[in-house]
């Protein structure tokens, strides 16, 4: 592949850096290269992608993400790593940053709405913690859940969440919504006084709820579960983390879900 000439380079990366500043404060921040991965993987529209050196990204892509070469060749352009850091503060270690166009809401909805379900719906009861939100959709869009909700205040597309979410937001419905608008479904909720997840069986159409890292679930959502539900744990330990109560909850759906 030939490289494209200086004059062309510096072109393109003022162009580049223009169309940045035209939709940084509406377009979703894809942070490294791993996100840029996974949302080009699940179909992310990508106006832009910047890189202080784009040969080494696209070694990355061929030992990475092969399927992925041809298609960052054409959209990577390169700029100086001053005008990176002027736009991308907090630069990836892997020197790639890209902006996305943020998926429909109202399409994420009609695919949270839609039933029959084939898998879960996973609801983060007021979350506080944008790391650990992120960790829960990355997992979420491994086991092919239908989507990720959020109550309460935090936002589920904060970059922070994008990042722990390693570009995956793109590969499930992500949404935050209020607990009267939860998608249908029997609801499981998971609290340390309900029945032992091990003797149930988790239905495809399920609603998961997880309560917030440090008060638990919500009156709300308890007053709504059909079902409460446990994780076995070790007496004397206090609580799982948020993500991996998750991975266990789905991992029970996906060995021993509805046949």
């Amino acid at each position: 592949m030939n490289e494209p000439s200086a004059p062309a380079t510096a072109a393109s990366a003022t162009a580049a850096v223009r169309i940045w500043r035209g939709l940084a404060d509406t377009a979703v921040l894809l942070d490294g290269f791993h996100a840029l991965k996974h949302a080009l993987r699940f179909g992310a529209q990508i106006p832009v992608a910047l890189t202080s050196d784009r040969a080494a990204v696209l070694h990355l892509a061929e030992d990475l993400a092969p399927d992925l070469r041809e298609p960052l060749g054409a959209l990577l352009v390169e700029v100086t790593d001053e005008a990176l850091r002027a736009l991308v503060p907090r630069i990836h270690p892997t020197g790639v940053a890209a902006l996305a166009v943020r998926p429909s809401r109202t399409a994420n909805l009609e695919a949270l709405a839609r039933m029959p379900r084939s898998a879960p719906v996973v609801v983060l009861d007021n979350p506080r913690n944008l790391g650990n939100a992120g960790a829960v959709i990355r997992l979420a869009a491994g086991f092919g859940a239908t989507g990720v909700v959020t109550t309460g205040t935090l936002d589920p597309w904060h970059p922070t969440v994008v990042r722990g979410g390693a570009g995956l937001h793109f590969a499930t419905a992500v949404e935050r919504l209020d607990v009267a608008d939860l998608p249908r479904g029997p609801l499981f909720a998971l609290d340390a006084e309900g029945e032992d997840i091990r003797g149930l069986k988790i239905p495809d159409d399920a609603v998961l709820a997880f309560g917030s890292e440090r008060s638990g679930l919500s009156g709300e959502v308890r007053a709504r579960a059909d079902h409460l539900v446990s994780l076995p744990m070790r007496p004397q330990v206090s609580s799982y983390n948020l993500a991996t109560s998750v991975a266990m909850t789905l991992f029970h759906w996906s060995a021993s879900g509805a046949e």
